[in-house]
């Protein structure tokens, strides 16, 4: 990936249909893929030729990224119509909104200074000391000392609410159980014939809209860390808790983070705070609790950046934050769970 010319390849980035493309390329249509049956991890990338058209972006590729006002302000960015979305199509009146947000300029310890600043020297595409600037999509270009969007315009330079300058590196614990009656048997979807699976679903405080938990991957930290981390923090409320109570907590953590899991995505988000310069990048795992067992002794309590949480049944029905509707429909393909009534839908993907 790290070859490939991203100006072309990467100009057009279209996360739905990016998805869908992986999702039959990896498994196949409607069909459990070996690397599920087997419960072992495996990781999907966004493929250049997916990603990539001879015109401009595709109707309904990078949209949330180009949406006004910008989260948690007024501002509106620059209309750009899908044909402009692509580096490559020259457009020499493209004239993007500036804004950093002052939580951002403040300084705080996870945020970049501004490029302008005399002893800022960021390593762009490289393991910066503690930093991870390596996009998990490969090369990314650096234009007038910025770094520049490889999924194309957003009609907004800076960094908006973003920290860093280029791909900013998050990690979404997707965590399951099946759909169990009173007796304990798992619940069939009457149309489809499928288990329903459901996931722990977060209700976000800063926009009021239902996702998967998670956060940002501070320096240094590994994923798995990350991962754990934010699902005590946004689920169960771990940061209020006593001493005693983080001990137990932390012990039915391990349970479950330790088992082999299922890497759903890794790479760029369609996330609404991306700007020309500064983007969303995320690895999303889910972890599987077969029997109910260990999530039946956690209980689940709202905490952190989440103002509700609560167990949602998987279907095509679900309005989820970002991308996040699309890691869950993998999830759902990957274990051949419930996901649409229509037959047909499973097949053809979002």
């Amino acid at each position: 990936m790290a070859e490939r010319i991203l100006g072309k390849t990467l100009a057009t980035v279209s996360l739905s249909v990016a998805l869908a493309s992986v999702t039959v390329k990896s498994s196949g249509c409607c069909s459990i893929p070996a690397c599920r049956s087997s419960f072992l991890s495996c990781g999907f990338h966004l493929n250049s030729n997916i990603m990539s058209s001879s015109n401009g972006a595709k109707e309904n590729s990078h949209n949330k990224a180009r949406t006004s006002p910008y989260p948690g302000s007024k501002v509106q960015r620059s209309q750009v119509p899908n044909e402009k979305v692509g580096w490559f199509v020259e457009w020499q009146d493209y004239n993007p909104v500036e804004y950093t947000a002052v939580s951002v300029l403040a300084g705080p310890r996870w945020a970049d200074p501004q490029i302008s600043e005399s002893n800022f020297f960021p390593k762009f595409n490289e393991k910066d000391g503690h930093v991870e600037r390596k996009s998990q999509n490969g090369l990314y270009e650096i234009e007038n000392g910025r770094p520049r969007n490889p999924a194309g315009r957003t009609g907004l330079i800076g960094r908006g609410l973003l920290g860093r300058w280029g791909p900013n590196h998050a990690a979404d614990p997707i965590i399951t159980r099946w759909k169990r009656d009173r007796s304990g048997n798992k619940i069939t979807h009457p149309v489809s014939g499928k288990n329903i699976l459901q996931f722990v679903a977060i209700k976000r405080k800063d926009c009021g809209e239902w996702a998967i938990p998670g956060g940002m991957v501070d320096p240094g930290e590994k994923i798995s860390a990350t991962l754990k981390r934010e699902f005590g923090e946004e689920a169960l409320n771990s940061l209020q808790k006593s001493s005693a109570e983080k001990r137990e907590l932390e012990e039915q953590l391990h349970k479950l983070f330790s088992q082999e899991h299922l890497v759903i995505y890794k790479g760029y988000v369609d996330d609404p705070r991306n700007t020309d310069n500064a983007w969303m990048e995320t690895e999303a795992v889910n972890y599987h609790d077969e029997t109910g067992e260990i999530m039946d002794n956690l209980t689940l309590e709202a905490g952190d950046d989440a103002g509700k949480v609560k167990w949602v049944d998987i279907s095509d029905q679900l309005q989820l934050y970002a991308s996040h509707s699309q890691f869950i429909k993998l999830v759902a393909e990957k274990r051949d769970a419930h996901w649409s009534e229509n037959s047909d839908a499973e097949c053809r993907g979002l």
